[in-house]
């Protein structure tokens, strides 16, 4: 079964979308090594109040954590433009079974 994976940080989401406004061939290279690794599903949110959240799924934590240990290289001045200072740490959620499922093919 899949995981949800998250990564919150403080940064400036604005800054973020320009900068990946300006450099959409490197953004699309991250994109490609992520499937490579399995990636299943990806984007990214912000709010106007310097909160920005990755949001993928994968098929297992170390697909994920194989993929950011290659690509660390590249994400880092991507996170620098956004403004962000801290390392995020990922967070894997698990789908539970409520059995009240909606949308996403449900």
């Amino acid at each position: 079964m899949s995981v949800i994976m998250m990564l919150s940080m403080n940064g400036d989401a604005k800054k973020l979308e320009e900068h990946a406004a300006g450099d959409r061939e490197g953004m699309q290279a991250i994109v490609a090594s992520a499937k490579q690794h399995g990636l299943i599903a990806h984007r990214f949110y912000g709010s106007d109040d310097g909160q920005i959240m990755v949001v993928d799924e994968w098929p297992d934590e170390q697909s994920f954590l194989s993929f950011f240990e290659e690509t660390r290289e590249r994400i880092g001045p991507l996170m620098q433009a956004a403004g962000v200072t801290s390392e995020p740490q990922p967070k894997f959620l698990r789908k539970l079974e409520t059995h009240d499922e909606y949308g996403w093919g449900a």
